[in-house]
């Protein structure tokens, strides 16, 4: 991408979209184009047709979504198929219509079956059932892989799209009702040490083991993929290694500094048992992780102590 481009960021105040935002301003990049939600919204198939043609990006990064942890996608089921669906059309059409040279798409490493075996491989897409938890999602994110996909083969464009393991960092939701798992514990943590309270209860059983891949590395590996990869098939983008649930609570109680006790509630799901990505292709065209979990979420957990009243949802 040429230092001069003019570079769409869908969804940039997301952690996802922040942190590709803090890249390419690291990197040089000023012809930015960001709207807020309210600014645009992307569920307006008339409205963004317009942007796309009065604006005419190059390079799209296809970030906005909504998002949740197990609970919001089981009870928002509708929404989260529907809205995702209708993002996602709306910017890969409109990318092709304006000509955009280049659009990611960031999907979810949810699109894998539940019992797909591990590491999951990117030729495991679509070889056996979805988590039901979070179908309606993992279906919208499989949507957008094939509409890249065949808006390749159709037309021409170079879309390509990347499968980002479990997220955190920097402007993460820590809202108790809609979040995922490391951020939800952090603010669970924290809240019981200033309320001095004797023990925490956390979802399920702790055994289900999970990999965790923080936001600035998956821009820098976006950033990389963007000018590295123009393939059609898609990308799965991870560390290649996981951790226990139990493990990561304990992690995150030492490091936020929660003396009281867990209590696992095992009356709650659990979700998928296991969900670690193979990353040899992406090792292999030469991208690797920098930060490695603790200091990863030292540095998120120092991002929430300085934004407290924001994320004080």
């Amino acid at each position: 991408m040429e230092k001069s481009a003019k570079i769409y960021i869908a969804g940039h105040r997301g952690m996802v979209g922040s942190a590709i935002h803090r890249k390419l301003v690291q990197e040089g990049y000023t012809n930015l184009v960001l709207k807020t939600s309210s600014e645009l919204d992307l569920r307006d198939q008339h409205a963004v047709r317009a942007f796309f043609e009065a604006e005419r990006p190059e390079y799209v990064f296809l970030a906005a979504a909504k998002v949740g942890g197990i609970m919001a996608n089981n009870i928002y089921r509708a929404e989260f198929l529907n809205d995702n669906l209708l993002i996602q059309n709306n910017v890969i059409d409109s990318s092709y219509r304006s000509d955009a040279k280049k659009l990611m798409f960031l999907g979810s490493s949810c699109i894998y079956p539940k019992l797909a075996p591990q590491p999951l491989q990117e030729s495991s897409l679509l070889t056996g059932l979805l988590e039901p938890t979070n179908e309606p999602y993992a279906i919208a994110k499989i949507a957008g892989i094939k509409m890249c996909e065949a808006y390749r083969s159709q037309y021409g464009c170079n879309f390509i799209s990347v499968m980002p393991t479990n997220l955190y960092g920097p402007n993460d939701n820590y809202d108790l009702n809609n979040s995922h798992v490391l951020p939800a514990m952090i603010r669970k943590f924290h809240e019981a040490k200033e309320e001095k309270r004797e023990f925490v209860e956390l979802w399920g059983s702790g055994s289900p083991l999970r990999e965790f891949l923080h936001a600035d590395d998956l821009a820098d590996a976006c950033f990389f993929l963007m000018q590295e990869y123009d393939e059609a098939g898609f990308l799965n983008i991870g560390v290649g290694a996981d951790v226990p649930i139990k493990a990561l609570a304990e992690m995150i109680r030492t490091i936020v500094g929660f003396e009281g006790e867990i209590h696992w509630n095992t009356d709650k799901p659990d979700g998928t048992p296991r969900k670690l990505m193979d990353v040899s292709k992406l090792h292999a065209l030469g991208w690797k992780h920098r930060i490695e979990l603790e200091e990863g979420i030292r540095l998120t957990y120092q991002d929430f102590l300085e934004k407290q009243e924001i994320y004080a949802v």
